[in-house]
This record gives structure tokens, sequence and C-alpha cells, in this order.
């Protein structure tokens, strides 16, 4: 007997999507890096190369003691920082990450494996960044904690710093309520087992009456959402990267971008294709 999709949605399962959807996400996809074959992206409507800072220019990024390319990934090859290290792989231009200052809308996911309370060194560790020209003008991140046990995993979009910290408060004393972000407390992360985090974010720089709003997603599930902040940024569009791994120690694959925010579906979709991203676009380009 076939299952309705209604009840099925109520059991908390993911509707499978089909061809007019799977071919929507390969067409929003600007960027994805498997680490099978190396650093560089498997496919970007921009440059491929993984780059890395070198004082105040932007170098091919090589692997060393800090960042390798292992076995055992979630598909296939993954990259591992065995060590908290200065070797950041980062991903920039133009049609990596599409900012820009009038509205601007965005779905990152990536695969981490670690057990943060065993794996990282002291002091924050954030998986991911994206960063522009100056901090105060906008900084966002995936992030572990640095002194609580267990650690604090967060998601946060800090905007303009007029915005958020009129005062100029350290980050670490400003009441978790009143920061931009979602926080999650646990171990929820394990270096027996992949996790899948996506976020998304949706009319940034638009007038805060158009609530803009960025939501974080782990394993295909909503963990919660930035709401009722102003989100404008005033980065150098020319500025904006995507940096993996500061002070991160611990495995990841199969980095994503979108240029849309993606529905609570669509992320659920993608924490279920059978072969990571390169299914979607193998599939979708069966379809054609």
């Amino acid at each position: 007997m076939k299952v309705p999709s209604l009840l099925l949605a109520l059991l908390g399962l993911a509707v499978p999507l089909v061809g007019a959807d799977l071919q929507s996400l390969r067409q929003s996809l600007s960027l994805h890096a498997s680490f099978d074959e190396g650093l560089d992206a498997d496919f970007s409507r921009g440059d491929k190369r993984c780059v890395m800072r070198k004082g105040k220019d932007w170098v091919d990024c090589q692997l060393n003691e800090e960042v390798k390319l292992v076995p055992g990934g979630k598909f296939g090859q993954c990259l591992h920082f065995p060590q908290k290290g200065k070797t950041n792989p980062s991903f920039l231009g133009a049609g990596v990450l599409g900012y820009n200052a009038k509205s601007w809308s965005n779905t990152v996911s990536i695969w981490l494996s670690l057990t943060a309370d065993e794996d990282l060194q002291p002091g924050y560790c954030d998986p991911l960044q994206i960063v522009g020209n100056d901090s105060k003008k906008g900084f966002i991140f995936l992030e572990f904690s640095k002194d609580e046990t267990p650690r604090f995993f967060r998601f946060a979009v800090r905007p303009l710093a007029h915005i958020w910290n009129p005062t100029n408060v350290n980050w670490a004393d400003i009441a978790f309520e009143k920061r931009p972000m979602v926080q999650l407390r646990g171990p929820v992360f394990s270096r027996e087992r992949w996790t899948h985090v996506a976020f998304t974010l949706e009319r940034l720089n638009e007038d805060p009456a158009a609530k803009p709003r960025a939501s974080l997603y782990m394993d295909g599930k909503s963990m919660g959402s930035i709401d009722n902040w102003d989100l404008r940024f005033d980065w150098d569009p020319a500025s904006v990267a995507m940096v993996l791994g500061a002070s991160y120690v611990g495995r990841q694959d199969d980095l994503a971008v979108f240029d849309r925010c993606l529905s609570a579906a669509e992320v659920r979709e993608l924490f279920g294709l059978p072969r990571g991203i390169a299914s979607l676009r193998m599939e979708a380009k069966a379809k054609r």
C-alpha cells in the first residue's frame, strides 16, 4: 500500500525529491569540493582553486602536516586536520558565494567527524568561516566554544559591529541570548560517525522589515534560526572567502555551496543523497 506523503512527513521521514526538484538543486549549486582527488573544487562557477592566506596574499593551498587527504571519508577520501595549525584551505571569488550588498541568500553544506571534547585543543575552533575584508563589517562561522565542557557548537551570523555589539564587548562576555547565533550543547559529534551540517542565509543585507534569517540544520533536522536581527554586512565583494579548519582538529568532507536559501525539504535531501553531492550531479545529468 502506498503511504501518503503527509504521513511520511508526520513520521519525520524525508520525501525524496524527483525530476525538476533535483534539477533545481543542481542549477543552484555554485561549488562542490569532494576532496577525493585533491583540495581544488570538483565544480565551481568561479575559481576552482583551493587557496590559503600567506601574509596579505592568497596562494595555492598545499597539503602538509596540518592538512591531509585521507581515506575513510563520508564519500571516498576526506580532508583531515590532524592538529591545530595555520593552514586553512579556502575558496574565494565572485562565483563561489555570490555575496552582494542588496540581497544575499545562500546555503552551505558540509560533513564533519570529530569527538570535540577529546580532539580539539584549547581555544575557539571554527570548522568553517565566511569572511570579508573586515570582521567588524560581518563574520559568519561554525564554532566550537573554548572553555566549556562539553563544548558548545554554534552557528553565528555577526552583522556590522555597531548593530550586534555597539559597545565593543568581547564575544565571550556577551550573554548567550544576546548573541546572533544558534547554540547546541553536548556530544553532538563523534569521530566514529559523520554528521551533516548545513546552514542557510536568507535575505541578508535587506531592510530588517524583510525579516532576514539564518538557519542551522544537522543531519537534515532544523536546529534553530537567527531571527529578529538586522543582518546587514558591508564587505568588499571581491574579498569574501570561505575558510576551512581554523584551529580545527578532525575530518571534513563533501563541501557544497548553493546560490539560494534551500528549503528544509531540500536540506533533508542533501543529507540523504547516497553518494553525496556527486550523486546529485550525476543523477541530474542522467535526466538530460
